[in-house]
């Protein structure tokens, strides 16, 4: 074992290798060009976790900020779209897709999450199984939401393709966390599928 590694402990790829060994997923090395990668397939479904960087400019100020990812395609049945996130983190994509904020009914949920939604009812079926309540509770930063595309530099969707995206500043190395991400997203997916927002589907998507 190396010095530094000895004082500064495994590295992020050493721990996301160690995640993918862990649940059955394969790690792919980016190179020196490319994000390294961790790719999880749950039945028909592929989930990818990586990192990027956001650069913004603002006068002579330049600003990157890492983020860590997790991203799922999947077909959305009946144009489902939510966005939830810690009570008091501005939702800018909620106030674009005009969603409503949206109380599930669990008193101590509701006063941690901002939940906004375009289906109500739809929402409070999802959030309804307490173990998706419970793995939110156990991230202490989520934004989690449904998006109908990457953006002009992303992978372009078919028809009917949305995805399920996470985001948080920074890099995500702690292992519970890491699995408890995975965790949620296989919930969430099958979740869809029992309220009848989701097919079982593959949606034949490739991420960048």
């Amino acid at each position: 074992m190396s010095k530094l590694r000895s004082f500064f402990g495994p590295s992020k790829d050493e721990i996301w290798e160690q995640i993918t060994a862990d649940i059955g997923g394969e790690f792919i090395d980016g190179g020196f060009w490319d994000e390294n990668v961790v790719v999880y397939k749950h039945g028909e479904w592929q989930i990818v976790l990586d990192t990027c960087t956001v650069t913004v400019s603002t006068g002579s100020t330049t600003t990157a900020t890492t983020y860590t990812r997790m991203r799922a395609p999947f077909i959305n049945k009946d144009g489902l779209y939510f966005n939830i996130s810690h009570e008091g983190f501005f939702s800018s994509i909620g106030k674009f897709f005009g969603m409503q904020d949206i109380e599930i009914g669990d008193p101590f949920f509701d006063e941690q999450f901002l939940i906004k939604g375009n289906s109500p009812e739809k929402v409070k079926l999802l959030f309804a199984d307490a173990r998706i309540r419970e793995l939110c509770q156990r991230l202490p930063e989520i934004h989690l939401w449904i998006k109908d595309d990457e953006g002009l530099f992303g992978t372009d969707f078919p028809e009917g393709v949305d995805e399920l995206h996470f985001e948080c500043a920074g890099v995500i190395t702690e292992t519970a966390l890491l699995k408890s991400l995975f965790g949620l997203f296989c919930l969430i997916l099958e979740r869809l599928v029992q309220i009848d927002s989701a097919y079982e589907d593959d949606p034949k998507i490739t991420l960048k």
